[in-house]
């Protein structure tokens, strides 16, 4: 049985991966941060899953994962590691607090470094890393300007890390998803505008949290992209990046129109225009 791990299994995508995973014959070593939540994914997922529990950015607690993943392993390599742990943290970037942008870096960024350092070890040839980033990784969107810098950057250190992993025969595969019906978005429901209110951003900021439910509740199923990472760990000569969003024809604008036309399209959606 080959083993997989997967980053923030608790919920959301990572969920979904370990629904799919399990339900096609891997071991799923899903990381979570709280015991009561591996114990509630056991119970959903049966003997196919196993929790480790760490914070990714917890450089001591992930390699107690890894020493664990070691000791369960028992002399057989690790098949693949899905980097999917991530948060969202929204603002203007003009009035983000900069503890909260280096909080957004540390997870989506730093930690994805952290637990590929402490885990990768553990692959032989033919091992497979898929980095879970987002269609925010190629397209800037007002207010989640942080979120947009991590993806952006996990994307440049993904592509260096399939070419220097070449040496060890492990393949690093992106996987981009559009909006997804999980709990990282539904949270804009409870978006704290408060320290906004007084900036030129309060009006505009009310439209993107409309926006990012709406999306959110229209999303993609996580179990699609469960589907998606197995594709891309099963597959005899996987993509370097796969790009899934229900509304295909807006990610092709965004990413082929002129910039110019598309900033103005997204400030008139979202009250950006200036004022005459």
């Amino acid at each position: 049985m080959k083993s997989v791990i997967v980053t923030g299994a608790s919920t959301g995508i990572g969920w979904g991966i370990c629904k799919i995973l399990t339900r096609q014959g891997f071991r799923v070593l899903g990381s979570v941060r709280k015991a009561a939540d591996g114990a509630r994914l056991q119970a959903e997922f049966g003997a196919n899953f196993i929790p480790l529990v760490f914070d990714i950015t917890d450089i001591a607690a992930v390699q107690a994962g890894a020493r664990e993943a070691r000791t369960l392993l028992a002399g057989e390599p690790l098949f693949a590691l899905v980097n999917n742990a991530g948060i969202a943290v929204p603002g203007p970037l003009l009035y983000l607090g900069i503890e909260d942008f280096r909080h957004q870096i540390e997870v989506n960024l730093t930690g994805q470094l952290i637990v590929t350092q402490a885990f990768a070890p553990l692959m032989d040839k033919g091992g497979r890393i898929v980095m879970m980033s987002s269609v925010g990784g190629s397209s800037g969107t007002p207010f989640v300007g942080a979120y947009n810098a991590s993806k952006f950057a996990l994307e440049g250190l993904s592509e260096a890390l399939r070419r220097e992993l070449m040496l060890l025969g492990i393949d690093v595969i992106i996987i981009a998803p559009g909006a997804v019906a999980t709990p990282i978005w539904d949270k804009g429901d409870a978006m704290d505008t408060a320290p906004f209110v007084n900036t030129p951003y309060a009006a505009p900021l009310n439209a993107m949290r409309k926006f990012m439910l709406e999306s959110g509740h229209n999303g993609l199923p996580p179990e699609r992209l469960g589907q998606l990472v197995y594709k891309a760990l099963t597959t005899a000569h996987p993509r370097t990046k796969y790009v899934m969003t229900p509304d295909r024809l807006r990610y092709l604008a965004l990413r082929w129109l002129p910039k110019r036309f598309v900033d103005r399209l997204v400030a008139k959606m979202l009250g950006l225009l200036p004022k005459d």
